[in-house]
């Protein structure tokens, strides 16, 4: 379901907007949703353990710098 919006441009912008838009055989309204729907799907990033699950692989307990770590640390 569509809803009514009333936006306020630039009044230089209204016919360059007009013509990109009847260029693509678009509406301005379909293109103003278009470029919304975009911009709103950025946002929704995958969160950082999501995106770097399974990437790494468990340090081997004969590595130098998990010794090193291991007296370090634990």
């Amino acid at each position: 379901m569509k809803t009514k919006l009333t936006v306020t441009i630039d009044r230089d912008l209204l016919p360059r907007a007009k013509r990109y838009a009847r260029e693509r055989g678009m509406s301005l309204s379909e293109i103003i949703e278009g470029s919304l729907r975009q911009l709103s799907s950025k946002g929704e990033t995958p969160s950082f353990s999501s995106r770097w699950r399974g990437q790494f692989e468990p340090a081997r307990h004969d590595d130098a710098r998990f010794e090193a770590l291991a007296r370090k640390y634990l």
